[in-house]
Formats: C-alpha cells, sequence, structure tokens
C-alpha cells in the first residue's frame, strides 16, 4: 500500500512537471497594425491570439476612427452613426463600438480578423470549458477566467483578488479594462473586461466579459452602441 501511494504521489508530480513545461513553451510571436503599434501573440490550441487588447485609432485603409474623449458630451458616443473608440490608456487599448469593428475599412491587423462567437467557443473549449456549455449564455464555465487573467491578475483592482487570481495559463493576458456603457459613461475599469465578437444577433453583437470576481466566462449579445475591447485571430 505504501508502494502504492508512492507511485501514485510520483505519477502526480510528473504530470504537473509535464504540465508546467507545456505552459512555458508556448508558442509566441508578434504582429504590427497600421500605426506601427506591436502586439504580443500566442498560439492557443491551433489558433493565433493576440496576448493585448487592440490599441490602434486608424482603419487599415489609413483613415482615422472617431475618438471619444472624456469630458466630450457623452451623447456624441450615444448618437453617433459611425465607428468610434474610447482610450483606456497604452496599456489596456481602445474600446471600440460594433460599428468600428464590423467596418469594411478593417481594423484587425493586416493577416488577422475579428473572432466570431465560434472562434471565441474554440478557445474556450481549447483552454478546458465542456461541450454542454459553450453555447449556453450567461455565466459558463468552471475557472476559465482565471486561466485567462493576467498573471497574479496584474492590471486588476486590488480588492477582486479575493474571489479570481489570474493564473494566464495560455499566455492571454486578460486586462480588467472596462466598458464604454451605450449612454457613453465608462464603467468599471480594472473590475472588468468585455470583448467583441464579429457575430451579430439581430441589431445587437456577441460578447464575451469576464468579471474580477468570477472564474467562469460570460456569454451574451447587447447593443452595438457599448466599447468593448477586442482581441484578433490569426487569418
Amino acid at each position: 500500500m505504501k508502494n502504492l501511494f508512492l507511485i501514485i504521489c510520483l505519477l502526480i508530480l510528473i504530470f504537473s512537471c509535464k504540465k508546467k513545461e507545456e505552459v512555458l513553451s508556448r508558442e509566441t510571436s508578434q504582429v504590427s497594425d497600421i500605426e506601427g503599434n506591436i502586439y504580443k501573440t500566442v498560439k492557443i490550441g491551433d489558433q493565433w491570439w493576440m496576448a493585448e487588447n487592440l490599441n490602434t485609432k486608424r482603419y487599415n485603409d489609413s483613415s482615422l476612427i472617431n475618438q471619444f474623449v472624456l469630458g466630450q458630451k457623452d451623447s456624441l458616443w450615444k448618437n453617433t452613426s459611425e465607428g468610434i473608440f474610447y482610450n483606456v490608456d497604452s496599456i489596456n487599448g481602445n474600446l471600440y463600438n460594433w460599428l468600428a469593428v464590423n467596418s469594411s475599412k478593417k481594423i484587425a491587423p493586416k493577416g488577422w480578423h475579428i473572432p466570431s462567437d465560434e472562434e471565441w467557443k474554440k478557445l474556450e473549449k481549447t483552454i478546458g470549458m465542456n461541450d454542454a456549455e459553450l453555447s449556453k449564455t450567461a455565466w459558463r464555465g468552471s475557472n476559465q477566467a482565471s486561466l485567462l487573467m493576467a498573471n497574479a491578475s496584474y492590471g486588476w483592482a486590488s480588492e477582486v483578488l479575493k474571489y479570481v487570481y489570474g493564473t494566464d495559463d495560455f499566455g492571454f493576458r486578460a486586462l480588467g479594462s472596462g466598458c464604454v456603457v451605450f449612454d457613453g459613461s465608462v464603467n468599471s475599469t480594472k473590475t472588468t473586461a468585455f470583448w467583441w465578437t464579429s457575430s451579430s444577433q439581430g441589431k445587437e453583437a456577441w460578447y464575451r466579459y469576464i468579471d474580477g470576481q468570477k472564474n467562469q466566462v460570460f456569454r451574451q449579445h447587447t447593443y452595438q452602441t457599448y466599447g468593448f475591447s477586442v482581441r484578433c485571430v490569426k487569418d
């Protein structure tokens, strides 16, 4: 019995070391956008994802995306019929409305694109979400949020660390960048993270959401006038 216990412990140790080695040996690279901003990228499963939020102020034809600045009338965001963004900071990148995300001028770097709802599901499955939960709405999964959050929850408010502690097992490095609400107010910086997908649902669009107090990942669709972060996937 004692020998069996030692064998089990040894197998657990070997498996843990192997898993750690796999994480440490992840494939990484980089990509630049139309402005020359350089982003870290990481391979997760058979997908290449940006490991940082998009930060471009221009479409791929070099034309400027409308910029929203705090202090302006909130109605400028709410009533716009064009793409618009708000810059959180150089680390967290920009928050875009869906009109910018879906523009024919494109905001993703050349050779990359905005991930669809299905491509987000593929990522979630790769990091361990159960098949039965992938297509559900609201909170899904188990600990997938912590696996995506920046290591040691860097970039998140200190008060949320007692709920979720980021391990960044796959190099996605999710940051608490918050969002712009449809009325033009900026909300929940450093406690939440939102990302658009390229998939629409009527007059709304699908997105993903991580909350610093939840280990699960939220899936839903909402008004295209919200401002969310963007991660891109390689073609």
